[in-house]
Order: C-alpha cells, then structure tokens, then sequence
C-alpha cells in the first residue's frame, strides 16, 4: 500500500493481514483526491474508521495541518501508529481507539471543533453513515466548510442530506461508493 499524492508519495505503508481492514484503494483514493483537490494545508482532519490510517495519511502528506484517527480495534490502532511513524506525521496526530457507532462515545467528538474533512470508511451495508452525519452535524465538531468523504458499497442507499450536511457529489468506482456532503448552513 503505497500513498498516492503530496510530499511523502510513493512511501510503502504497513498494510493489515486478513479481511478484518479492507483499506481504500488506491483508485479510489487518487480519484477523491482528484476531487477535493491535491492541496490540504491547513486542514484539519478527522479519519473515522480509520481501519490503516491512509485516508488521513493522504491528506496530510497533501499538506494537512492536523489529524486525528479513531478506530474500534487494537489492531488497526497499531497499524495507523506504526504509518505515522513511517511518515514522521505523529507529532500532528492523535490516534483514538473508540466505538464510534456508540453514540456516548461519540459525544467526545463536541471537544473537538473544527474539522474541515472527515472521511468515514465503516463496514459496508451495515446503516452506520447516516447516524454518524447525523452526529458529526449534531455535536458542533465540523467548521462551516467542512466536507465529509464517506465509502460505502455501490448498492448502499444514503441520503441527500442528513441535517447540516448536504449530498455534493457521488462516484462510483467498481463496487465502492464515494459519497461527499458539504455543509449547508442556510
């Protein structure tokens, strides 16, 4: 697993062994990044269900200012740990191991102000994006122009809009959805 764009391009990242991680290939990460553009500085990123870390890696090799990764497994923690460490980012990280999905563990997220991308990569058809925009819409962790980049199985339905954040774009690469809302604060 290679990272596709920005200063650390080209650098070889661990890469999970068996079907617990499935990490965002690497099409469809050049090609979200083809659409939110190759420059990141300044940002703040939240990677949620980070699973390696290599959405937010991407960003940050882009040139993002700050990221945090939050994932339910130990083993997904080590993996995002040891990425960092490859790329030298840890001193602009911080790496979460949490449940998001369990909404009381989600609410630590309101601490947080200010995220400009979150990129949310959850198990494939189990109904988790739309609770967790609702979420990320509800506890005040987005900026104005936050953009949310979620992942999800071709056939999986999701809404237009979940409060705050409207549906901007929608791609489809093989059986992989990309779905990016925006916030609309009107």
């Amino acid at each position: 697993m290679k990272i596709t764009g920005g200063r650390s391009k080209g650098k070889i990242l661990a890469s999970p062994k068996g079907m617990d991680i499935r990490p965002t290939s690497s099409k469809v990460r050049e090609a979200i990044f083809n659409i939110l553009g190759q420059d990141m500085t300044g940002i703040r990123v939240l990677d949620l269900f980070a699973g390696t870390g290599i959405l937010g890696i991407e960003a940050l090799s882009r040139g993002a200012h700050h990221a945090v990764f939050i994932d339910r497994s130990d083993h997904a923690i080590k993996i995002i740990n040891k990425n960092l460490a490859l790329c030298g980012y840890h001193d602009i990280c911080k790496v979460i191991r949490s449940n998001i999905t369990n909404m009381s563990d989600f609410k630590f997220l309101s601490l947080k102000k200010g995220f400009d991308l979150v990129f949310m990569d959850p198990p494939y058809r189990k109904g988790i994006i739309p609770p967790v925009l609702a979420a990320l819409s509800g506890f005040g962790t987005l900026s104005d122009q936050a953009l949310v980049v979620t992942e999800s199985a071709k056939k999986d339905n999701l809404p237009e809009r979940v409060e705050t954040l409207l549906l901007s774009d929608r791609r489809t690469y093989g059986e992989t959805k990309i779905d990016i809302y925006k916030r609309d604060l009107k």
